[in-house]
């Protein structure tokens, strides 16, 4: 018989993990996982892995989980969320393009004076507070873009402004 799983941390209480950035997929967020020892990944997409399903993603273990945390507060499930969710964010917004390639390297243009990283797509990262992230899809002639930002002006204006040149 297996023991019974430790229930989660109550919320608020215990060290919250430092994020460790992977490229987009199963394929590189589990052996992420196992290289780093993390506790759990996710993706903006939804996806959720956990150790103790042994790096595999879960939607039914994130529910329980969000479940338990839920039943040990006082709040709403908003409030919850927003403890660990400090940020405003687009969600991802797709946009169809002839030439993913060419779209990328205007946005990488119109914002070189910005930090730069290009571990999945190109993730933009301003010392305002905001970021963003658009890669090309694999199957589809889309380009995926996410930002987050301190506050829902800022993200919209954002967002709007990368889609101006994406959608160019």
């Amino acid at each position: 018989r297996r023991p019974h799983p430790r229930p989660p941390p109550r919320v608020g209480r215990g060290p919250r993990g430092a994020p460790v950035p992977t490229r987009v997929g199963h394929s590189f967020t589990t052996p992420g996982l196992a290289r780093t020892g993390a506790v759990v990944g996710g993706a903006h997409a939804g996806h959720f892995y956990f150790r103790e399903f042994w790096n595999a993603d879960s939607g039914m273990l994130a529910a329980l989980h969000t479940m338990a945390a839920l039943s040990g507060s006082s709040g709403t499930l908003s409030d919850l969320l927003s403890t660990y969710s400090p940020y405003v964010s687009s969600g991802e917004v797709n946009s169809t393009v002839d030439d993913q390639a060419a779209r990328v390297a205007a946005i990488k243009s119109e914002y070189a004076d910005l930090e730069q990283d290009e571990l999945d797509g190109l993730t933009v990262t301003s010392p305002e507070g905001w970021w963003f992230n658009v890669r090309a899809s694999n199957t589809e002639p889309l380009l995926r873009l996410n930002v987050e930002a301190p506050d829902d002006a800022t993200m919209t204006r954002i967002r709007d402004e990368v889609l101006a040149v994406i959608r160019a």
